[in-house]
């Protein structure tokens, strides 16, 4: 992916929304965290894009997508 999240961050991200934890992944635009439950809704989850490095965890700007 080449995104390089410090581990020490990674264990205390979570979703902003519903609070469960984040997974890397990779999205239509690039590297992503994704929320690793459903939010909101059943099989309904936030992907949120990294600029630079640094998470966009912005529930405004998340990428809603189905599971």
């Amino acid at each position: 992916m080449g995104v390089t999240i410090e581990p020490w961050l990674r264990e205390i991200l979570r979703c902003p929304v519903c609070r469960n934890e984040l997974v890397d992944a990779s999205g239509p635009a690039g590297p992503e965290l994704q929320c690793a439950g459903d939010c909101e809704e059943p099989d309904r989850r936030r992907a949120y894009r990294i600029d630079d490095g640094i998470p966009v965890l912005l529930a405004e700007e998340a990428r809603v997508f189905q599971v």
